[in-house]
């Protein structure tokens, strides 16, 4: 990797933010996270971890680590499940405690996050929660998808979706695309779920 590519990229996210208005800060954190994939290979963000069933014996249960940025699924005493995950950004802290499974969806459509949209689907604003983000004009409210959702504590789950190197949802925790599926299937309702700092 080549370290003054990357200290270029750092510098400049860091001045996107700084710079940035609040309506240009979601603009900012894009065009940062776009930076940061440039130069962070593909296979950290979009697979990022291992996962080896192989018919383990043992009850199930998830450990979630918010200052490392991942997840271990065990079965008894033994990690058969490991991914980088992204959690809560600044604002939308996910929240630490013990919980369970209380619900799962494969298919989760929220009535909260999404993007405001127009009447020909191109994306006006995204990335937004209803009760925090004005609707501009003209546009209405698509819900995010979720699939391989989990509800462990009210609204928070865990979900397949969008994981950079970095804290970046509203709360809930997102899981890359093949391990949000393993968790989901290997998972029941009832399953502890930790989330630790």
């Amino acid at each position: 990797m080549n370290v003054r590519l990357l200290l270029r990229c750092s510098v400049s996210c860091v001045a996107l933010l700084i710079l940035a208005s609040c309506e240009e800060l979601e603009t900012a954190h894009q065009t940062a996270a776009s930076a940061i994939r440039s130069v962070i290979p593909p296979s950290w963000y979009n697979s990022g971890g291992y996962w080896q069933d192989d018919n383990v014996p043992g009850s199930p249960r998830i450990v979630v680590h918010l200052s490392e940025q991942k997840a271990y699924f065990y079965k008894g005493k033994h990690v058969i499940g490991e991914t980088v995950i992204s959690s809560g950004r600044r604002g939308f802290s996910t929240p630490v405690g013990h919980y369970h499974v209380v619900s799962k969806d494969r298919d989760h459509v929220p009535s909260e996050f999404g993007d405001y949209i127009d009447d020909h689907g191109n994306i006006v604003k995204t990335n937004i929660d209803v009760r925090k983000d004005s609707r501009p004009k003209g546009t209405h409210f698509d819900g995010a998808r979720m699939p391989f959702c989990m509800h462990f504590n009210g609204g928070y789950a865990m979900h397949e979706g969008y994981v950079p190197p970095f804290a970046a949802s509203h709360g809930c925790i997102r899981l890359p695309k093949g391990m949000a599926r393993h968790f989901f299937e290997a998972a029941h309702e009832g399953t502890p779920v930790i989330v630790k700092n």
